[in-house]
């Protein structure tokens, strides 16, 4: 049975007369790392926080560390709950949120001391459904470096770019290339790009009215990503680097290499595929993730299963029918923004391996 531990907040909280934000951070096995991300969410210059702890089975000093955040800081909340995964863990932050607004964090990951402050006045004073900003990577040497930096907080506003249609932004702008030729073009490029993670944004909470994250399965980020983007009429994007991702060889993106992981990446990919199709958007980004998810089920270490071989085939078939449903101009730029895109691939996984 989950137990929480939950707070009301002090004095000092009703003072500020601000609204309620709930952080949500999916945690697990994560003592190494976990008093980084925790801290920088405890000193964020904007302090009328729900700090919602969510620790999914640890089976390290985690639910200890959890219990211990909880007791010094009055706006923690720690659920402990058997694991199953990110996305139950997610859903049980969102279960329990009771601000207005809502922003995740991975438990290994750096957020900036003014992260949700200037998230938060970007979302309110453009009138968007969500905000976000740019982040940065990191390997595991530079933590102590990282971390210093972030408490002390970058100095200004940020140039904001307001995009008011963040389905079709989220669908054709995911090519590096292309963003740089955009921005040097004058076109604020990299501001329409949406990454496929839900740090570093800040959204209102009642986007999330009726919408979960899929349990169960990898990708559950994408798997809801078309369905927020169609409820939200504005996004502002601030040009801040506002938070720190630890490139970990032990993370699932990195290591998993089951047949499930890549199939998984192929439903969430149809799944957007479609709606977009339903709304009359190319769908480029989702025939990137289609072709790429139903190649790679091959290369599986599980694949040459008769249950997965024949679930191969099947995608197969799904593939070919949902791309024969493009027109030929959909078809043509979605083919070249994948061929972009693959090379730029090769370049980022070199960059990455060489995070120390």
């Amino acid at each position: 049975m989950a137990r929480s531990h939950l707070y009301r907040f002090g004095s000092k909280m009703k003072t500020d007369n601000a609204p309620l934000i709930s952080i949500i951070v999916p945690v697990y096995n994560a003592e190494r790392f976990l008093p980084y991300c925790v801290e920088s969410i405890m000193n964020q210059s904007y302090q009328n926080l729900e700090i919602i702890l969510v620790d999914d089975g640890s089976k390290d000093g985690s639910p200890a560390l959890c219990d211990e955040y909880a007791s010094r800081d009055a706006r923690i909340v720690v659920i402990h709950q058997d694991n199953g995964g990110i996305s139950r863990a997610q859903n049980a932050g969102l279960d329990h949120a009771h601000g207005g607004y809502i922003a995740f964090a991975d438990n290994d990951d750096i957020l900036d001391r003014r992260n949700l402050e200037i998230l938060y006045d970007a979302l309110i004073e453009t009138g968007s459904d969500m905000s976000k900003a740019r982040w940065s990577h990191f390997g595991v040497s530079r933590l102590d470096e990282v971390a210093k930096r972030a408490s002390r907080g970058v100095e200004g506003s940020g140039t904001r770019t307001i995009i008011t249609d963040p389905l079709n932004a989220y669908q054709s702008v995911y090519c590096k290339t292309l963003r740089i030729l955009g921005d040097k073009l004058g076109r604020h490029t990299e501001a329409r790009y949406f990454n496929e993670a839900n740090w570093c944004r800040l959204y209102k909470a009642e986007l999330w009215d009726g919408i979960r994250f899929p349990e169960g399965m990898y990708a559950q980020d994408v798997m809801v990503a078309g369905e927020l983007y169609l409820r939200m009429q504005k996004v502002v994007d601030v040009d801040l680097v506002l938070y720190h991702w630890l490139q970990s060889s032990g993370s699932v993106t990195h290591n998993e290499r089951y047949f499930s992981y890549f199939r998984d990446n192929l439903m969430a990919g149809t799944t957007n595929f479609k709606l977009c199709l339903q709304h009359g958007i190319t769908p480029s980004r989702s025939f990137y993730t289609i072709m790429g998810a139903s190649h790679e089920e091959t290369t599986a270490v599980d694949f040459d299963t008769l249950t997965n071989a024949k679930q191969h085939k099947h995608d197969l078939v799904e593939v070919k029918s949902l791309v024969s449903q493009l027109t030929f101009r959909q078809h043509l730029v979605s083919v070249i923004k994948r061929r972009i895109r693959l090379f730029e691939k090769r370049v980022y996984a070199k960059k990455i391996k060489s995070l120390k």
